[in-house]
């Protein structure tokens, strides 16, 4: 299951990925979305996937992992192209049957628009595979320090932010659980439509959200077991410190997002 249901987990690893700064981390995130969104030619998106590219390797984890984890996501990616495919009457038209006119602007923007989301997609699995959930919450709160100014809490934040992202793979988690429990009883997947699997997760829907909203009962009273208190003064058995290598890592990305922006 672990090797299907990996997005949000950390994968323990020895590389100079895993050993950055946190904050240097989210912080190159952000920089990268912004630099995503921005990229409007072929050779901009085509040079964001290849410095992916190279960060999946350097975090030497398998690129298997790393295809399995964006798997969730697919039908999501595959409605955007539809959508852009049906809607997007830019350009000169490929097919046209009746009222359906499919255009090579449409084709183009919503091969760019799934083109994104997997950067995308691929960027935060490198951000949670590398950075362990105590590191990247730690690196949350220091980051959202400055919501402070505007009356926010860092610490609330950093909490839901870090909560959501492990619940991440307990969600899918629990979903196989109900698939592997009506495939028990009988359900066979294998041999369903694709309109008929798309009623079928309907029915997974009312067990997913539930057994979700136990789990989550579990975990506030596990915290509150331990005396977690929102907001209280806490200390921190790990320090975060800034060394050169993320202050070069900080600049790779800003150097790519001016590249982007000057293109």
């Amino acid at each position: 299951m672990q090797a299907k249901m990996m997005l949000g987990r950390y994968v323990a690893a020895d590389s100079w990925i895993h050993r950055l700064d946190p904050r240097a981390k989210l912080i190159a995130m952000v920089i990268y979305l912004v630099a995503v969104i921005l990229a409007e030619q072929f050779v901009e998106l085509a040079a964001l996937t290849g410095f992916a590219l190279l960060m999946m390797a350097s975090s030497r984890i398998s690129l298997y992992r790393y295809f399995r984890a964006s798997r969730p996501l697919w039908l999501i990616m595959a409605f955007m192209f539809i959508f852009y495919l049906l809607f997007d009457s830019s350009g000169s038209a490929l097919v046209q049957v009746g009222g359906l006119k499919i255009t090579i602007g449409g084709v183009t923007y919503g091969a760019y628009a799934v083109w994104r989301m997997a950067l995308l997609v691929t960027l935060t699995a490198i951000l949670t595979f590398t950075t362990a959930p105590v590191e990247l919450n730690l690196g949350l709160e220091r980051v959202l320090k400055p919501i402070r100014l505007i009356g926010g809490s860092p610490q609330r934040w950093s909490m839901m932010i870090g909560i959501s992202l492990r619940f991440i793979p307990t969600i899918f988690e629990e979903a196989e659980k109900v698939m592997k429990a009506q495939a028990s009883r009988g359900a066979d997947y294998a041999d369903l439509s694709f309109t008929q699997k798309g009623k079928l997760v309907m029915t997974l829907m009312v067990p997913v959200i539930v057994s979700a909203f136990r789990r989550a009962e579990e975990l506030v009273q596990a915290m509150e077991a331990r005396g977690y208190v929102l907001n209280a003064p806490r200390t921190s058995l790990r320090q975060l410190v800034w060394k050169l290598t993320d202050t070069l890592f900080m600049a790779l990305f800003v150097a790519m997002l001016v590249l982007v922006l000057l293109w």
